[in-house]
């Protein structure tokens, strides 16, 4: 097993390296001169960007936070801008034909002469023979002509691939740090009774506190859930990727959260690379109930959270029959549980409806088509049988700190009763 994992590894690197061999040819060598300063800056940094990338994936954890945050930023952008301006040069290979046939049918049309204008013969009149002898042909200027017109052309592609990548992930950027927006949902549920049509519970996940989102990000979060007045709030998993001593100042606004009925936390997979246990000590300290494989009884339904299936590994399995076994089934069951695969057992248990979110959407476009071939619902309000499941695309990122195609949310899920 150890031998595969290094081969995939070995397999990984090699990729990762072809890639940008690829880029650096055609976004340096085919666009400048040997020797030139462009030349020179471009090759460093297709040696540097690459290796402060591994650096952020695989070594960022072992270094402080603020060394780690020197890693990350450059690092976790550039893959982004990796991921888009290889699509955007994929397009450009398709194009460059067609800008060279172009621009060779524009070089043709200026050299021939004029369909209207009469082309003068003149008779030569007697030479002498060594006057009469051909003069050396002069250097054809076709051949420079034609590498004008093909380094315009990889200058052409360059510049608009460069210009694609960079407009993508900035406003992928922007979308992340000003924060997620609200999303209204509303759920119908049978058993839900009449006195508790129309309550409101704020989703939010995968808010991944670390080297990038800090303290800052966490305030615009309790901010716009508060600004929202929810009855309840719900978080389910990813709230960080770090340990409590490193990232606990950043996670503490979340003390500030106000809701009828209080806060609740289930974990997630990141909180059992970071430490889980320190976590849910630390949330609790800050007023959030986090909900062990438990449940509480609200006035209309019942609550019940499931630890993350990555706990597992951690002697601490999520247990629905702890969760869920000896409740009212006449009564609605609402379930927090981190990943959307877990709303099989939730069928089982008779589950009215499971907030999940841990996909995030897919968070950068083509990510969505993968995360479809893991997961049973990639965002949105799905139903298995008799349970409803609603799966939030998150309020931060992972890696990049880029979102394209899967906006950030903050989902509002209104409850309403159908004996109302």
């Amino acid at each position: 097993m150890i031998v595969l994992f290094v081969l995939i590894g070995l397999a990984v690197l090699a990729l990762f390296g072809a890639l940008h061999r690829y880029l650096w040819r055609r976004l340096v060598r085919d666009v400048s001169a040997p020797g030139g300063w462009y030349r020179r800056v471009g090759t460093v940094l297709a040696v540097v960007l690459p290796l402060t990338s591994l650096g952020a994936l695989l070594g960022g954890r072992e270094l402080p936070l603020t060394g780690e945050r020197w890693l990350a930023w450059p690092g976790y952008l550039w893959l982004a801008v990796l991921l888009y301006l290889t699509f955007a040069l994929l397009v450009g290979e398709a194009v460059r034909p067609l800008l060279r046939r172009a621009l060779e049918r524009r070089a043709a049309a200026r050299t021939r002469p004029a369909a209207t204008e009469p082309v003068p013969v003149e008779v030569p009149a007697a030479v002498p023979a060594a006057a009469s002898a051909p003069a050396a042909a002069p250097a054809p200027a076709e051949e420079p002509a034609a590498a004008t017109r093909r380094q315009f052309v990889a200058r052409t592609v360059a510049v608009a691939s460069v210009a694609v990548a960079a407009g993508t992930v900035g406003y992928g950027t922007y979308g992340v740090l000003r924060g997620p927006r609200l999303k209204n949902v509303t759920v119908p549920l049978a058993k839900l009774p009449a006195r508790a049509d129309g309550y409101r519970i704020a989703v939010v996940s995968d808010i991944h506190l670390g080297p990038i989102l800090g303290r800052a990000h966490t305030q615009r979060i309790v901010d716009t859930i508060n600004g929202a007045r929810p009855d309840l709030v719900a978080i389910v998993g990813d709230l960080v990727d770090g340990t409590v001593a490193d990232l606990g100042p950043a996670a503490e606004p979340l003390a500030q959260l106000r809701a009828r009925d209080g806060s609740f936390f289930v974990t997630g997979n990141h909180e059992y690379f970071s430490g889980a246990a320190p976590w849910v000590d630390f949330v609790r300290e800050l007023g959030v109930h986090p909900l062990e494989n438990a449940r509480v009884e609200l006035p209309g339904f019942d609550l019940a959270g499931v630890n993350d299936i990555s706990g597992e590994d951690h002697h601490a399995a999520p247990d629905y029959g702890k969760a869920l076994g000896d409740r009212d089934r006449t009564r609605a069951a609402v379930l927090l549980a981190h990943q959307p695969v877990m709303i099989h057992e939730a069928v089982e248990h008779g589950v009215d409806l499971q907030l999940s979110g841990h996909t995030h959407g897919g968070q950068l476009w083509p990510g969505n088509y993968i995360a479809e071939l893991a997961n049973p619902t990639v965002a949105g309000l799905d139903r298995y049988g008799d349970t409803q499941l609603y799966v939030t695309r998150g309020a931060g990122a992972w890696g990049p700190p880029v979102r394209v195609g899967a906006p950030s949310d903050i989902t509002i899920v209104k409850l309403v009763s159908l004996r109302a």
